[in-house]
């Protein structure tokens, strides 16, 4: 099992031209919001009890097994990332109907630049490699914030 570190590493190595991470650090959090966003509107089930109990806070907590191997921090950067998301898609799924559809065009758009920054950088995206690199990438995009420890020294 590896660690944040070498996960951080690896995806690193794909996204180290200053324009590709900079279409990165805008694009990662809006796919990951536009995900939500879609399944935030897909149909409840009846045992679905409250609104807050739905495909998209499934989805999440599902994607929080993997944060949660890879420690506390993570998981609690993940839990606070993924939580603001799920607060900003119900508050515009309750006050409007465009949910969806500004998800979709959002999840479209984002994943345009993001192979566009590939291309500038000349490498495939990680999940190519490995699927788990979509999880990592939202948390890599943060790393400045929240785990600067990993930044390497300036001299």
């Amino acid at each position: 099992m590896k660690s944040i570190e070498q996960w951080f590493s690896e995806y690193g190595e794909s996204h180290r031209h200053k324009t590709n991470v900079y279409i990165h650090k805008v694009c990662v959090p809006l796919i990951m919001f536009s995900i939500l966003g879609m399944l935030w509107t897909a149909p409840r089930m009846e045992a679905f009890v409250s609104p807050w109990i739905n495909w998209a806070t499934l989805f999440a907590g599902a994607c929080m097994i993997f944060y949660l191997t890879l420690g506390v921090k993570p998981t609690i950067v993940m839990l606070f990332e993924v939580s603001l998301m799920c607060f900003v898609a119900h508050s515009i799924y309750e006050n409007t109907s465009i949910l969806f559809s500004l998800c979709l065009s959002i999840f479209i758009v984002a994943w345009i630049f993001q192979f566009i920054g590939h291309k500038i950088e000349g490498k495939k995206p990680s999940f190519f490699k490995d699927l788990q690199f979509l999880l990592v990438g939202p948390l890599w995009v943060s790393k400045e914030i929240f785990f600067r420890d990993m930044l390497p020294k300036k001299n």
